[in-house]
């Protein structure tokens, strides 16, 4: 684990999902790893309002249906080329999120994810209903592929992937930044306590706001990149069943951690799909596993790694101003 903190362990990172093309057996795996990579950058969003913020929105996948629609009603129903579709999911469901904000980050504790879930049930009954603009149940097919970029065609699996790709490191790469300065650390004041951080001239709703409409955009602009590599859309991408999913990658990988919202997004499809050969049984093998994760790991991966190193220095930094048995101590003032 501690080659993947830092720099060096960032670069083998990319490094690897650069080669992973060339290492995949098949075209499937590639879809497979394409679409945790599309999943991984949604939840990198909603680990910055649950992670870092400590407030659980549990209509995230709503958000990232707002995306991908945007994307597949511009591009089917109105012709919009599918990089000005896809420019617009981000800031469609970042709008959005404003005035659901506004609203919903008056609440705290449960009461606010109560609130959500019922926000993303009505995004769901919206979006399967309203016949007319989203196509309803039947969906809407035929969303374009994206569109090439000069001598670039994104028109295989393989070139699609190193899209996805391009824009998970594009992600993660902006979230080290937000989390890594001052206001990152406004967030985790908010999360540790809303009083104190209050007390020290916080502005709790301008920065509770902020990092809402950050998550959401991260939400839409997956949503939007998922519409553009499937290329269909029905209201089950607004079901709440794929936030609880979003969530387990943050609890498995490590919560209001940078490296474990990704390892857990990426370990946890790769899981199940080694699992379907149990079919309706695997989960019921993957449950328990999930539920053992939580009791002895209940940071996840990275957060328990980070536990046992600050546990292993705080251990080693008493041994190591200890005296050295038989040794002479030094006379004040003179040099060893």
């Amino acid at each position: 684990m501690r080659y993947l903190t830092g720099k060096p362990g960032w670069l083998l990172l990319l490094a690897l999902g650069l080669a992973f093309p060339f290492l995949a057996k098949n075209d499937y795996h590639l879809t497979v790893m394409s679409t945790a990579y599309i999943f991984a950058l949604a939840t990198l969003g909603l680990n910055l309002i649950t992670g870092y913020t400590g407030q659980f929105n549990l209509a995230h996948s709503g958000f990232m249906a707002v995306g991908a629609y945007t994307v597949g009603i511009l591009t089917v129903d109105y012709q919009v080329p599918f990089w000005i579709a896809f420019a617009l999911s981000g800031v469609v469901a970042a709008a959005l999120g404003f005035f659901i904000g506004i609203v919903s980050l008056r609440l705290k504790g449960h009461y606010f994810s109560i609130f959500t879930l019922c926000v993303g049930y009505i995004m769901f009954l919206v979006i399967e209903k309203w016949e007319s603009l989203t196509h309803g149940t039947v969906g809407i097919i035929g969303i374009p592929a994206p569109t090439g970029i000069g001598s670039l065609a994104f028109d295989t699996p393989r070139t699609l992937y190193y899209l996805v790709f391009f824009f998970l490191v594009l992600g993660a790469w902006f979230m080290h930044r937000i989390v890594s300065s001052l206001l990152g650390r406004t967030f985790e004041a908010i999360r540790n306590s809303d009083d104190l951080a209050e007390s020290l001239g916080i502005d709790l709703m301008r920065n509770k706001l902020l990092a809402f409409l950050l998550s959401v955009f991260y939400a839409g602009m997956a949503g939007g990149l998922y519409a553009g590599f499937v290329r269909f859309l029905g209201p089950g991408l607004a079901g709440v069943e794929n936030s609880f999913d979003m969530t387990m990658y943050m609890l498995v990988g490590g919560i209001g951690t940078l490296l474990g919202p990704l390892l857990g997004a990426l370990m946890v499809p790769w899981l199940t799909q080694y699992l379907q050969f149990l079919q309706e049984y695997r989960f019921i093998v993957f449950g328990p596993i999930l539920v053992l994760l939580v009791i002895f790991v209940p940071n996840g991966i990275v957060g328990g790694y980070k536990a046992w190193r600050l546990r292993r220095d705080a251990m080693a930094a008493p041994a190591a101003g200890a005296p050295v048995p038989g040794a002479k101590p030094q006379p004040e003032g003179s040099h060893a």
